[in-house]
């Protein structure tokens, strides 16, 4: 039975000098993204920001900063998921990582050059010049993160 959406999404930017923790999402919306997930009946979103952290890291979160808040339209898999009011934290963090191997595919540590590249590549399907199928094997940057780092120029 696929869970119905609660439209509430809380992300997490994590720095290590000058590069960015990204994942590579195993599940639809297929690409690489900072640790994210719902809130899904949490107490609030920053108790849901350490959860997905440490569900897809095994990270724990330390300090969270708050750098976007708002209404987005995005989809997701779960029924009736067009939008999400999101909160994206930039975090600091402890612990090692330990990657979920049910949600992710790979993480690593991403440059603001590696990210511009990745950048690239969801342009290129964004234009229909990369198949879904072509994407689910080699994608760029989640779509969701790519509108939200053009629009804001402040996320990455």
């Amino acid at each position: 039975m696929t869970k119905r959406c609660d439209h509430t999404s809380a992300g997490m930017i994590v720095r290590q000098g000058d590069k960015v923790l990204l994942i590579e999402r195993m599940k639809y919306p297929f690409g690489f993204a900072p640790p994210a997930g719902h809130v899904d009946g949490d107490e609030n979103f920053e108790i849901s920001a350490r959860r997905e952290l440490n569900e897809e890291v095994g990270l724990e979160a330390t300090d969270l900063k708050l750098i976007f808040e708002g209404r987005k339209e995005n989809r997701c898999r779960r029924e009736d998921g067009t939008w999400h009011y999101w909160k994206i934290y930039e975090i600091k963090v402890t612990g090692e990582i330990k990657r979920s191997k049910d949600e992710t595919k790979q993480v690593g540590w991403y440059s603001s050059q590696e990210i511009e590249k990745l950048m690239g590549r969801t342009k290129q399907y964004l234009l229909s010049e990369v198949s879904e199928e072509e994407w689910e094997k080699n994608p760029g940057l989640e779509v969701f993160w790519f509108n939200l780092q053009s629009e804001t120029q402040k996320v990455f």
